[in-house]
């Protein structure tokens, strides 16, 4: 029996089998805290055993998505860490990033607004961003003297829009617009505001009509081939769709593409709104 979601230090709502995550701390831009950070982490873990989620939706109330660590709450804090307590509250951030990419739902990021340092690094982490207008993006650290590598910045930036940029991101802690992080690849959509949450909804909603299994195979396998040669990443596709030839929701693509009528995968709230 899995435990009721409950979290304290975010809003959540789970509707049609879409998990939406809302940031809600609008007066500090959405800062985490210790608290937030810790929740998030242990949130994205907890969902993999909820198979009423089949998407999920993270976004922020108000004018930012999330500004990253709170000044005061955290930063102003870290001063009096010693070495094992400062590696206690990075690989702690870390893991929250790992989560993310672990779990075997796909992830849908509405950049409602600003999204800087960590929260710069949970976009990168969604599997798709859509990003309102005004959805500026930095990997600041470095204008605060540290790392630009944090949280696992330097291992998915590189695989959204390259090395040599994200180089210069990450090494310059550039803020850039909504336009540039479209050009660039690191947005797949920008919106007006108003559309930034309806239009990542709607993607939602189509993700999770669409087969969670195979959808979570996808997400394991651009995960795992990143670092395998072709011959490898050849094989591990070809044992990842013999085991999804072997789901029901296989037969049932097939068994309702012969009566031409809607698919309805397994658990799903609605049809699938793509094709066989």
């Amino acid at each position: 029996m899995t435990k009721a979601i409950a979290p304290e230090t975010f809003r959540y709502a789970l509707e049609a089998g879409v998990a939406t995550i809302t940031l809600s701390r609008p007066d500090t831009l959405n800062s985490l805290t210790f608290e937030v950070y810790a929740e998030l982490r242990d949130l994205f873990r907890e969902m993999n055993h909820h198979d009423e989620i089949r998407a999920v939706i993270l976004t922020g109330e108000g004018r930012a998505f999330c500004s990253g660590g709170d000044v005061t709450a955290i930063i102003g804090e870290l001063f009096a860490y010693d070495m094992q307590g400062l590696l206690a509250f990075t690989r702690m951030t870390g893991e929250l990033i790992a989560n993310i990419r672990k779990l075997r739902k796909p992830v849908v990021g509405a950049l409602n607004g600003l999204a800087v340092g960590a929260g710069a690094v949970m976009a990168a982490a969604c599997d798709f961003r859509v990003a309102s207008e005004t959805a500026k993006i930095g990997f600041i650290f470095p204008r605060v003297g540290l790392c630009g590598a944090d949280m696992g910045a330097a291992y998915l930036l590189p695989r959204l829009v390259g090395l040599a940029k994200a180089t210069e991101l990450l090494f310059l802690g550039d803020v850039i617009d909504a336009a540039e992080a479209l050009r660039i690849g690191l947005y797949h959509q920008v919106v007006a505001p108003s559309e930034c949450l309806p239009r990542a909804r709607a993607l939602a909603d189509r993700l999770a009509s669409g087969p969670a299994f195979a959808h979570a195979m996808t997400k394991e396998m651009l995960a795992v081939e990143a670092t395998l040669p072709l011959d490898q990443a050849i094989e591990a596709e070809a044992q990842a769709q013999a085991v999804c030839m072997q789901h029901p929701d296989f037969r049932a693509a097939f068994e309702a593409s012969q009566r031409k009528e809607p698919i309805v995968f397994a658990g799903a709230p609605a049809p699938f709104q793509g094709r066989a």
